[in-house]
């Protein structure tokens, strides 16, 4: 089979890298720089994506497309999509609710092939190997499995079911954000009673312990924008599974308190822990 040509909507931190490691297997790797920014811009040359004007090129162009950007933008860039009647594989990569991808599937569908994806683990860079979780129609998800084959992105094929992909992420991602904002709350509570140290030290007796590594609080303070949304998803896919949400909704009201630090490398923990007391 020929190369596709591949669309990356939009190049983000996780977004760019990835579509960076389809290059290999595709004959050319595009994304619309209209409207973003000057971050946007530098991080798609750096690692290599083509630029195009305007959305409609980049869908006429591509067999391929990768929709990975915040979770609240999701529908409307397939919405965008499916009004530009896209016709290729459509994958559906983002941090959302099964619920969520399938209606986009609805959008979608006929014109294109929608695959349910999800990406665990960090952006592939230095070394990093995700997994790019899929689910959808055999013959689609044979094409994303080729078009990573070889890179730093693995894959793997929970079967045909739209949605199974993003259940996954989201049952993993509602563990993993809020255990690290718990961390960040617990030495907050320790901090305010000058035992914090101690707290780290007990914890760092248990190497499984995320209280462990209290230097992840900034980190997860500069995620937060990110975060929180995602949480939001997962206490939407847990109310529709008939399970209580609000301990998710909790964690995401908490990352809301980081929202205007977003990936902010130099925030240390005093300060993210500052931020989270007085916000």
């Amino acid at each position: 089979m020929d190369q596709p040509t591949v669309g990356i909507l939009h190049p983000g931190t996780m977004g760019a890298a990835v579509a960076a490691c389809a290059a290999p297997n595709a004959a050319a790797v595009l994304w619309c720089e209209t409207g973003r920014s000057t971050a946007s811009v530098e991080r798609a040359a750096r690692f290599g994506l083509m630029p195009v004007a305007t959305l409609t090129e980049l869908l006429d162009r591509s067999d391929i497309v990768i929709s990975l950007c915040p979770p609240a933008a999701a529908e409307d860039l397939a919405r965008d999509a499916a009004g530009l009647r896209f016709a290729g594989v459509y994958v559906e990569a983002n941090a959302i609710s099964p619920e969520r991808v399938q209606r986009i599937a609805g959008l979608l569908e006929p014109c294109a092939t929608v695959v349910d994806g999800g990406v665990v683990g960090s952006p592939p860079v230095r070394g990093k190997t995700p997994t790019l979780y899929l689910s959808g129609p055999t013959a689609a998800t044979e094409r994303i499995e080729a078009l990573f084959a070889g890179t730093a992105v693995q894959t793997a094929v929970l079967g045909a079911g739209i949605g199974k992909a993003s259940a996954l992420k989201l049952s993993y991602a509602s563990f993993q954000k809020t255990s690290r904002v718990l961390v960040a709350l617990a030495i907050g509570m320790a901090r305010e009673h000058g035992v914090d140290q101690e707290l780290i030290e007990v914890a760092s007796k248990r190497t499984d312990s995320y209280l462990s590594e209290p230097q992840y609080v900034a980190k997860t303070a500069a995620r937060a924008w990110r975060w929180g949304p995602e949480l939001e998803e997962a206490a939407d896919a847990l109310a529709a599974a008939g399970l209580p949400p609000e301990m998710l909704r909790a964690a995401a009201s908490t990352l809301a308190r980081w929202h205007e630090v977003k990936d902010d490398s130099a925030l240390t923990l005093t300060d993210a822990l500052d931020r989270l007391a007085h916000p």
